[in-house]
Formats: structure tokens, sequence, C-alpha cells
């Protein structure tokens, strides 16, 4: 009986010491998975945040990123950004250059074959239709009747649209943006007109590029807009509801078309809003005073510009108007606001960058001789009064351009093409100049030979 509780006991702490064994087998192929899994994730570091990169949102035992609800927008890695369409694409909407003869041909090629080839709906202006030498044209005759059109400033396109393709320079692409005050297309843009800085597709072999984006074989740049409200002093009611919120994204998709004296459709001066792909311009307008601009961050006073006024742009503007005024190059996925002043009457005053998910706020200094104006994309200028007030952001609706190669390299292509960044004569090697060194001294030295000899033979004679 002894023998038999001996034996049951040993086959207990048998049993138990497998169990412990197996419980640390356990325990350590757990710690394995969650080393690996960290492993992993130290690798695939790639999410970022609007404001900057977060591989991580705690730190250490206790400490973490408090998460915020009123997040903007998320903006991944650049590399990881691929076109994807969940479903084919069947509209299209072809927005060519105005008043530009040399794109008419492109154009009608362009569209007769969508139409005919890929069987898509093509979109066009209805102005376009009105061009006489469109209406001459053979070919388009032809495929005219298929064609829907729309009216800028009257019918929204908004869900309408799976797809853009710009033919001509920059503006088509500034327009296209203008035409979708939330979410754009896929945009692709062929450069038919004399910058092309956001343009990088040619147009020569256009039927097998569209047909590589049409399959979701592109890259994509999304190309942050800034969203400007333009506050008016006799709409205090609507500007105190954003200051007790914080949140100027209230009532925010109300695209109003403005007129160039600041009202909106219905007359009244109330508040209008719009999104801007490259920048929005304060300036003096008329007057010969200098402009006195009061600059406030999250609400909090910044700064006051004295100068010419100031330019609020994306890092897609960063290379237009701004870069014209002494500011920085930033390359389209860095989500930043970058603020410079123009001509200002301080020479410490240097451009600088915010991060995008901050609210500028930009009002006409109490004591300013003058007023200031403002225009969007260089469009709907309008007069800033004392007592109103712009307010900037970044929207969360970007621009989605579609790229020729990849980001990296659309981008220092237009650099070199457009901008003609970093070219000059190159340096000569040093073998170069020894040689020329070396031919340089031979050649003295002869001449100096030649002249000893000269002497020598006058002072004989």
């Amino acid at each position: 009986m002894c023998f038999a509780c001996s034996l049951v006991a040993h086959l207990s702490s048998v049993a138990l010491l497998v169990g412990c064994v197996a419980s640390l087998n356990i325990r350590s192929l757990l710690r394995s998975l969650v080393q690996s899994k960290s492993s992993d994730t130290q690798l695939n570091w790639r999410t970022r945040s609007l404001n900057a990169p977060s591989p991580f949102q705690q730190f250490g035992p206790c400490g973490r990123i408090m998460k915020n609800q009123a997040m903007v927008m998320q903006i991944q890695d650049p590399a990881s950004q691929r076109l994807t369409w969940y479903k084919p694409p069947l509209t299209v909407l072809v927005i060519k250059k105005v008043r530009d003869s040399t794109v008419l041909a492109p154009f009608v090629q362009l569209v007769e074959w969508l139409v005919q080839e890929k069987h898509m709906v093509v979109w066009v202006e209805s102005a376009v239709l009105d061009d006489p030498l469109l209406i001459e044209d053979k070919k388009f005759k032809n495929i005219k009747e298929k064609l829907v059109t729309f009216k800028d400033g009257r019918d929204d396109l908004t869900d309408r649209i799976d797809f853009i393709v710009c033919l001509g320079g920059d503006g088509t692409l500034l327009y296209a943006s203008l035409l979708f005050q939330q979410s754009v297309p896929p945009v692709m843009a062929f450069h038919l007109g004399s910058l092309g800085f956001l343009t990088p597709f040619e147009f020569e072999n256009f039927q097998e590029q569209v047909t590589n984006v049409l399959e979701g074989h592109a890259a994509l740049t999304l190309r942050s807009r800034l969203r400007c409200v333009i506050y008016r002093k006799n709409d205090r009611r609507k500007e105190s509801e954003s200051d007790s919120t914080n949140q100027i994204t209230k009532n925010a998709y109300n695209y109003q078309a403005d007129g160039s004296d600041g009202t909106n459709k219905s007359g009244s001066r109330g508040s209008t809003n719009i999104l801007v792909l490259n920048e929005v311009v304060i300036d003096r307008g008329p007057s010969p005073y200098l402009s006195n601009i009061d600059l406030f961050l999250d609400g909090k006073y910044i700064t006051s510009v004295q100068g010419d006024g100031l330019i609020v742009s994306t890092p897609t503007g960063s290379t237009a108007y701004a870069v014209a005024a002494g500011a920085s190059m930033i390359h389209p996925s860095v989500p930043a606001i970058m603020v410079t002043p123009i001509c200002p009457h301080s020479l410490s005053f240097r451009p600088i960058v915010v991060p995008a998910g901050v609210e500028l706020k930009i009002s006409i200094s109490p004591d300013s001789r003058n007023t200031s104006w403002v225009s969007f994309d260089g469009r709907n200028r309008q007069e800033l009064l004392h007592g109103d007030c712009l307010r900037v952001t970044t929207s969360i609706y970007p621009v989605p351009s579609i790229c020729a190669q990849d980001q990296i390299s659309d981008w220092f292509d237009s650099l070199a093409e457009c901008l003609h960044w970093n070219v000059r004569k190159k340096q000569k090697c040093l073998d170069e100049l020894s040689d020329l060194t070396a031919s340089g001294s031979e050649d003295t030295l002869d001449d100096l030979d030649r002249v000893n000899d000269t002497l020598l033979d006058s002072g004989l004679q």
C-alpha cells in the first residue's frame, strides 16, 4: 500500500514537472512570438500620421499618445500609396486647356479612344462643345452626341466621376481641384501646356499609359489641400461657435460660389469656404500702404506681417508663388503648411513651415491703414475688411495625383525640367586642370625663351 502511495506521488511529481516544462515552453513560445511581432513592427514602421512619423502609440510601460477623435487625416508611407480600383472605372472626366488650339487634336483622339475602345462614359465641360474648331472636326462630330456635359458652378460632380484626365498645363489640374470641393477622383495629367510641373505624362503613348492606370498599375501622390474659410465681421456668431468648439470642420464642406465682392449666392456677406491646391494669398491690393496682418496659430498670436502680404501654401504650392518669394521647396508627400511673407519690412522674417494639423487665423490688424485682398489659387479674389478673418487648415480631401514613374522620380524630374534646379556647368576634374597648368607653363617658358633670344640678337647687333 505504501509502495502504491509512493508510486502515485512520484507520478504526480513527474506530471507536475512535465506541466511546468510545458508551461515554460508555452511561455517561451509566446515570448518569442511577441518578440517576433515586435521586430515585425519595427520593420513595418511605415505608418505616418498627418503631423509626423508615429510608428508606435505606446512609450514604455505607461506612456502613450492620447487618442484624438478629431484627427484630420492619415497619410501612409509614400511608397505604399498605390492606386486600387474596388470596381472597374466607368466614367471619366476629360479637362483640356482652354483657348489652346494645339490641345484640340489630342483631345479628340483621347475622347474617341475612351468612347469607342474603352466604352467609357466621357464627361466634358459644356463650353468645350462650343469651340468652333471642334465643331468643324469630322471625327468629333461622330462622338459628340455620346459625351456628357456639365456647367461649372451649376452642376455638382460629386460621386459621378471615377477618373479624371487633364490635357494641358498645371492650370488644368488646379481647375480639376476646384471642381471637386470634397472627395477628388484620381487625376492623370498630360503635359500639353507651357510649364507642366504637375503634369508628368507625355501624350505620345497615351493608350498604354491610360490602360495601365485603368488596370490599377500606378503610384499616387496625395497632394494635400488647404481649406480656407472667410468669416465676415457681421458673422460673429459662427466664428464664436468655431472658437468654442475649436473645430473649423463644422459646416465645412458647403462650398459657396462667391462673387468678386465677397458676397455669396444669397447676396449676404457671410462666411465662405473653398479648398485650394497651391496657395491662398493675402496682399495689400491697390493700396500704397504696407499690409498689416495679424497671424494666429491654433488661437495663439504669433506675429504681425508688415509688408506686401502673406502666402499660405501647401507643399504642392511651395514650388509655385512661394518659391518665387524665397521659400523652400517641399515634397508634396510631406504633411505641412508653409507661411511665406511677401517682401516683409523685416530682414529677419523668413518663411516658416508648420504642422499640417494646425489652424491658421489671419486677420487685418486693428491699426492697419488699409484693408487686404485675398485670392485662392489665383481665383475668387475678394477684399478682407477690418473685423474679417481668414481661417486656414489642411483639408481631409487631398488630390490623388497619378505618378508617371513614382513620387520621388516625378518630383525631382519636374524640378530639373521646369525649374532647372541645381543646373550649372560641371567643375573640371583635377586631371584636366593639371593638363591645362602643364600646357600653360610650357607655353610660358617658350615665350620667355623667345624674348631672351630676341634681346640677345638685338644686343649683338
